[in-house]
């Protein structure tokens, strides 16, 4: 079924013909310092190698930053809003937040900004940006957080006291698009203070330096912005660039265009000239590589400021844009203005469900919208970064330093990032929950950031798909396969037919990287798998990515389910392409057999098993050097994750691959046991609608985790699924190695082990992407059993559930962390009245890295709409999906 049209459809449509509607947007980064790319130290501290003091005086070597700001796709020309309330010792030009080393919860922003609106092609957006009219309190936040032990909260900005009476500007930008190289910008600025306020607004066009001689690379030629006289009323400038052409920028009134050069001690000209009042630190002669339009505001209280712009290439197409040299904030502008926030609100109409309330409906849009944002510019050439460093292998280097091992990779591309400030680099296992909530409204770019991550410049050629910036040899659980089979179903359903060039191309890759977990992480071949932390960080009693104190290795039990819940997704892809062509008959009954393989290694019997039948749950097994096994009982997502490698076959499905059901059958008879690690299946064990079932917990297993599951004392709080029990809140599990003890404890907030950096903390609180494959687990399940299983939730209550029940329940308490409660109140936001009650913040929503386990209130990473912007799949889902439809229709309902 083809989407129903709006303008936006069709601009979606045009660019996937080539017209480049998607060439601009929000690639600025909004922080580049203190990351991976741009550390040249010596011992590898990016954080404090280039800090956020350095950054407006030190030239970026692989990317820019700004704020609210927008590139064209190769990041070439970089436009960006700079403030000055007079102040501040500098100007607010980029995004200020803590290093790991300075917070006592580990790196974070302390701003307050949101990203309100955004169409997937850029054609219209909207930003918010909080700033203080009193001095930025940089020193303060350093030094108060510094001295806070971990057991203590954040010292935040708004505990600075630099809002109270309100005195500080709300600073909106927005964009949009009268051509797809002809952006429009509009910024305004509330003075929300008793008294009137001074503001500087400084719009800044600049040229990311890609001329400068480093090291290796030689000098290019550079390009240049220069001010020409504009039509009456404007400013005007050309930027003018070797290989992007030439781009006209419009500033309206009499304003003057400060000029300096994006080089290292020189891009710092217009702070110095605005706030030092040095004279000499912009160019005279009206020409440079950066530029500021120097506007100059006294804003009564109540009242707004508004400044309007427009950035145009010289072979701009539309009849607007013609009309623009003459007259470029006349009618045209105001209408391109109006017409794009009137289709972008009729593209959200049809994206929200009809039945979705007001506030569920702005969530949705909200969550979009951030991720929408948090599509970033990233450029790293792996042979270069090396290079740079002595340290690439094949030329000789001998540093040790990180990533040494991946000099093939050439990555410039456009990513969606888990976060703008705290992650300017991408993650694996992010990216492919990311491509979920993105496949709501852009299937085609969810689509092409799969593909991007399999593509030869990222995949290493042994087959590991590269984790995060850091450490890209570390390993992220193998989700990949999953988004892959999510995408190419949700395509069929849209366009009513099969991309199968997108299905080979990645099924292909991710062969290789399902040979790579087997041949890497399976240690003595046994179908149990490691995998270091797995991304679950500090959820484990060790450290699971250095050596055990113990000496010997961990199998661990969610590596090993990780791994059954990929060969369900490879065997499903497998399917599709042996309906259309036998020869992929064989990779069927190849990830078939690997899955009951893995079934029967994870649910073998016996004391040194991962099942413990004593409490009915799953544990990492300790094997130690002697070859005894030993359960780490620490009752975590860890255990909760076998449940989530579940798989319905639908008859029809099944009738398509008869010889695969006929392998499993003479494999049975061949091989005593075989089937004893699954839960029943094949003849005389079809569910509804003789529907099969792949999954690892036979119904009595399974009613066992769910009942702990589903325990408010254990893992279910009022805002989902937690990530640790909290009976470990009384209980706390405790093991001793020589002497010393190694401690889990409930934590439902901020973590208090420096483990992984102290900043990611998987005791205790919920996390969005763990809760989305529980319910799709259960959604699973449920299509098979129907109201033939139902299980008390919350278990103790006397209410009883079928699976759908449960799984609509958990939903809606991920819901609820967002959604306003009978007082008007958000739990998101807990007990920061600011955010509760002010007309000006409390419809504002933060997608928060994860929440707090007891009340919802959001942690982390404020702004990682990434993977928690898959509320707004479940906030479709639901407000579409109900249980006669699903069962009557099967599993690929969820993806019409």
């Amino acid at each position: 079924m083809k989407p129903t049209s709006t303008e936006e459809h069709n601009r979606l449509g045009e660019a996937r013909k080539g017209i480049p509607w998607k060439k601009w947007g929000p690639y600025l980064s909004e922080r580049q310092w203190g990351t991976v790319r741009e550390d040249y130290s010596e011992n590898g501290d990016a954080w404090n190698y280039f800090t956020h003091d350095l950054a407006r005086s030190r030239t970026y070597r692989w990317g820019e930053d700004g704020l609210g700001g927008i590139s064209e796709d190769k990041q070439l020309l970089c436009f960006a809003l700079a403030l000055w309330n007079g102040r501040d010792p500098i100007l607010k030009e980029r995004l200020f937040g803590l290093t790991n080393s300075e917070g006592n919860h580990g790196e974070d922003v302390k701003e307050y900004y949101f990203y309100l609106d955004s169409t997937p092609t850029h054609s219209y957006m909207k930003f918010l940006y909080k700033y203080p009219q009193a001095p930025f309190p940089y020193v303060d936040l350093v030094e108060t957080n510094r001295r806070r032990s971990r057991t203590e909260m954040e010292y935040e900005l708004l505990d600075t006291g630099v809002f109270d009476d309100n005195r500080y500007f709300d600073v909106f930008v927005e964009y949009a698009k009268a051509d797809p190289e002809d952006i429009l910008v509009r910024i305004t600025a509330f003075n929300r203070g008793p008294e009137p306020a001074e503001l500087h607004i400084l719009p800044t066009l600049w040229f990311r330096n890609d001329w400068t001689a480093v090291m290796e690379k030689p000098a290019g030629q550079k390009p240049l912005i220069t001010q020409l006289e504009g039509p009456t009323g404007t400013c005007m400038a050309i930027a003018s660039h070797p290989v992007l052409g030439n781009y006209s920028f419009y500033c309206e009134g009499d304003v003057p265009l400060l000029f300096t050069e994006n080089e290292n001690n020189l891009k710092a000209g217009i702070n110095n000239f605005v706030v030092l009042g040095q004279q000499h630190a912009i160019n005279p002669g009206k020409a440079g590589t950066k530029m500021s339009a120097h506007y100059r505001n006294s804003i009564a209280p109540g009242q707004s400021a508004v400044v309007q712009l427009r950035l145009s290439a010289i072979t701009a197409r539309s009849a607007v844009a013609e009309t623009s040299v003459n007259d470029p904030f006349g009618i045209g502008f105001n209408q391109a203005f109006a017409s794009r926030l009137q289709e972008a609100d009729e593209f959200y109409k049809l994206v929200a469900p009809a039945a979705a309330s007001p506030d569920r409906a702005a969530i949705m849009r909200q969550a979009i919208a951030g991720m929408l944002w948090s599509k970033q510019y990233y450029y790293f050439d792996g042979d270069t970064w090396l290079a740079e460093h002595q340290a690439h292998p094949l030329l000789g280097g001998q540093n040790m330093t990180r990533n040494r091992e991946w000099f093939h990779m050439l990555n410039e591309d456009i990513i969606s990032m888990p976060d703008k400030w705290e992650y300017p680099w991408y993650a694996a296992w992010d990216l492919a929950f990311q491509t979920l909530p993105l496949s709501i409204v852009d299937l085609d770019f969810a689509k092409e950031q799969m593909k991007l991550l399999l593509h030869k410049d990222y995949i290493h050629p042994n087959g590991q798909v590269p984790a995060y910036e850091w450490n890209f040899g570390d390993v992220n659980p193998p989700v990949q396969a999953w988004s892959t089979l999510f995408l190419y179903l949700i395509g069929q359903a849209q366009y009513g037919e099969a991309d199968l060039d997108f299905l080979k191309l990645t099924f292909h890759k991710l062969l290789l990287n399902f040979t790579w977990w087997v041949n890497r992480k399976d240690r003595f071949g046994k179908n149990v798998f490691e995998g270091g932390f797995l991304g679950l960080d500090n959820i484990g009693v060790f450290d699971r990515s250095a050596p055990l104190p113990t000496g010997g290795y961990l199998e661990q039990a969610d590596g090993t389910a990780w791994m059954a819940l990929f060969t369900q997704n490879m065997t499903e892809l497998a399917v599709e392409l042996a309906t259309r062509d036998p020869i992929y008959e064989d990779m069927v009954l190849k990830f078939l057999e690997h899955f009951y393989f893995i079934a029967l290694a994870l649910n073998k019997p016996g004391h040194d098993s991962m099942w413990d039948e004593e409490d009915g749950f799953y544990y990492d097994l300790l094997r130690l050097p002697d070859g005894s096994g030993k359960r780490l009982k620490v009752r975590s997502m860890v255990g909760l994750l076998p449940l989530c490698a579940t798989t319905i076959v639908e008859k029809w499905q099944r009738e398509q691959i008869p010889w695969a059901l006929s392998f499993i059958q003479a494999r049975a008879r061949r091989t005593p046991g075989f089937l004893d690690g699954i839960h029943p299946t094949g003849p005389g064990h079809y569910g509804v609608g003789g529907r099969g079932i792949l999954a690892l917990l036979n119904p009595e297993r399974l009613r066992r985790v769910l009942t702990k599951m589903l325990d408010e004392n254990e893992f279910l709080s009022p805002y989902g699924i937690r990530s640790l029990s909290r009976y470990h809140l009384e209980h706390p599990f405790i093991f001793n190695v020589e002497g010393q003890d190694f401690r889990v404890d409930y934590l439902p907030a901020e973590s208090d082990t420096g483990m992984f950096g102290g900043n990611s903390n998987w005791r205790g609180p919920v996390w969005m992407p763990m809760n989305v494959l529980i319910i799709r687990a259960l959604l699973q399940y449920y299509l098979y059993y129907g109201d033939n299983f139902k299980i008390e939730c919350p278990t103790g209550s006397g209410n009883h559930m079928n699976l759908f029940e449960v799984a609509r329940d958990i939903s809606d308490r991920l819901t609820r962390i967002f959604l306003q409660d009978e007082n008007g109140r958000r739990p998101v936001y807990g007990g920061t009245e600011k955010f509760q009650s002010d007309p000006y913040w409390r419809d504002h929503i933060l997608f928060y890295e994860y929440f707090h386990g007891d009340n919802g209130a959001g942690l982390g990473a404020s702004h990682q709409t990434g993977w928690t912007g898959l509320i707004a799949k479940l906030i479709q889902l639901y407000g579409l999906l109900d249980e006669k439809t699903l069962l009557e229709g099967g599993k690929h309902v969820i993806f019409q």
